[in-house]
């Protein structure tokens, strides 16, 4: 067995539903309720647990080989989106803190 058989052995390649999530996201969006609506219709999943499948899809090594730049793009915008959430909480426990020792 050749080194690439090896690999693709070893390897498993990406799944139909990861797939399809994968073209899905490839998809550019007006507004999120658009998008909510195409999750419901296309899935049968509500936004949140669309949401926790894409991000398991996004870190998996499989959908890494099957679009590299997608995944990453993706990956970088959920990074982003919980550095801004952690942002926030940083500076809303701040601004209580600061609220509690003025009292």
């Amino acid at each position: 067995m050749g080194e690439r058989e090896k690999r693709a052995h070893v390897a498993p390649a990406i799944g139909d539903r990861d797939r399809q999530i994968l073209e899905f996201e490839r998809q550019w969006w007006r507004h999120a309720g658009a998008k909510e609506e195409a999750i419901r219709a296309e899935f049968a999943l509500s936004a949140a647990r669309y949401y926790q499948v894409l991000n398991a899809v996004i870190d998996s090594p499989a959908a890494v080989r099957h679009d590299p730049m997608l995944v990453r793009r993706l990956q970088r915008t959920r990074d982003a989106r919980t550095q801004a959430r952690a942002d926030r909480s940083i500076t809303i426990s701040d601004a209580r803190e600061r609220t509690h020792d003025e009292e």
